[in-house]
């Protein structure tokens, strides 16, 4: 018991230390954030606990180094003077806030061995960051409505759009920021005409050409990608997207027989146990004495096996209506089996293995209609299609 406590108390201590080293290593290469994230991680837990001590100490220094770090860097960016700079000065700000936030509940923390509560110094950056943001709400209204205004493609749009939202995350209702962010988002869409067509000698089942083409049900990521199976007038069509069957294939109705004969030693009474003179043979208690009797029965089983199948082959082809070039092109293709198998028998069942006797409880049923096989081999034909639009990048 002493030896295990021991072993357990020796881990607590190697992992301790080695936390205390990991993050002594990150202020060492200028991780700073790591560091800071460690320390507060075990301080919050107990910060008056003897083995979380090192911790203060090296928050305090990691504290102190990204600090003036950060000021530094924000420093030199204002003096660049490049607009590009205003969000990498936000940002940092903000970050300087946080961590003075994350830090700010957990004092005082007091270190044992110098007699002393860690030194943080706080500083109020609340003009800092508003000027900031300002700075950056302005140049991010400008340079977006400028792509908006000039933009010669989607990528253009769409990065406005991002501009946008951004600058509506942190200065919500800047100017016409929301709307800006509508205009965007309608320019940066590309839009997909579907079509469908049948080139088989079969009727496509009208529910199936419904599900195929319902692209809410797909669950796609498309955020700048719009399918329209019913054409607009009034919407200039990037791409379209054509499926094409070509080919359904169905199977004659088949009923495949297999015959099987089993047979089987049963128990069949018992008989009486006499000795090589003819008389009967008894135990000590002077009773007969009796043994199984064994006769072998048999039983010719009949396997019945319904079959049919149908396949559905085509293709995809994506079509850029702008170049009226073809850009990509996926074969499509699924198939759908419809088996069923029952059996009866002739002769004694005993002689059956129990999984045979299972198969007496069936009766054939009705083939699946010719729809209904299109059908279902569409089931599967629209997780392909669902992969198809994935992988599919316009």
């Amino acid at each position: 018991m002493k030896k295990g406590l021991l072993i357990a108390i020796s881990l607590l201590i190697m992992l301790s230390c080695g936390g205390v080293k990991k993050t002594q290593e990150a202020i060492n290469i200028g991780d700073y954030g790591s560091a800071i994230d460690k320390s507060i991680r075990n301080l919050v837990e107990n910060k008056t606990k003897k083995g979380n001590q090192p911790y203060v100490l090296l928050l305090e220094e990691a504290y102190q180094k990204n600090t003036e770090r950060e000021l530094q860097k924000i420093r030199f960016l204002k003096n660049d003077e490049n607009p590009a700079n205003f969000e990498a000065i936000y940002t940092g700000y903000e970050k300087l806030r946080s961590i003075q936030e994350r830090v700010r509940p957990l004092l005082p923390l007091y270190i044992k061995e110098e007699r002393r509560d860690a030194k943080f110094s706080f500083n109020n950056y609340e003009n800092e960051i508003l000027d900031a943001k300002d700075a950056l709400s302005e140049y991010l209204y400008d340079n977006a409505s400028g792509l908006l205004a000039n933009g010669t493609n989607k990528q253009d749009f769409r990065k406005a759009h991002d501009d946008f939202q951004y600058l509506q995350e942190i200065n919500p209702g800047f100017e016409e920021t929301p709307k800006r962010i509508q205009e965007a988002y309608a320019k940066g869409l590309d839009y997909v005409k579907v079509d469908m067509i049948n080139d088989s000698d079969q009727i496509i089942p009208a529910r199936l050409q419904e599900e195929l083409l319902d692209f809410n049900t797909y669950g796609l990521d498309a955020k700048w990608i719009r399918y329209h199976t019913n054409h607009l007038k009034d919407i200039d069509y990037d791409y379209q997207m054509q499926v094409a069957l070509r080919n359904i294939v169905i199977s004659p109705e088949q009923v495949n027989e297999k015959q099987i004969i089993k047979e089987r030693q049963i128990k069949d009474g018992y008989t009486y146990v006499r000795d090589a003179s003819g008389n009967a043979v008894r135990d000590s208690l002077g009773n007969r004495i009796k043994v199984d009797a064994f006769k072998t029965v048999r039983c010719d089983f009949y396997q019945f096996t319904q079959f049919k199948s149908a396949q559905v082959s085509g293709m995809v082809d994506f079509t850029d209506l702008k170049t009226q070039q073809q850009i990509n092109s996926y074969p499509l293709s699924s198939e759908f089996i419809f088996e069923h198998v029952y059996a009866n028998y002739d002769g004694d069942r005993r002689a059956l293995d129990n999984e045979l006797v299972a198969l007496l409880k069936l009766a054939a049923v009705p083939f699946p209609t010719n729809e209904q096989m299109v059908y279902d081999a569409g089931e599967d034909l629209k997780q392909r299609l669902k992969r198809i639009l994935v992988r599919q990048q316009f």
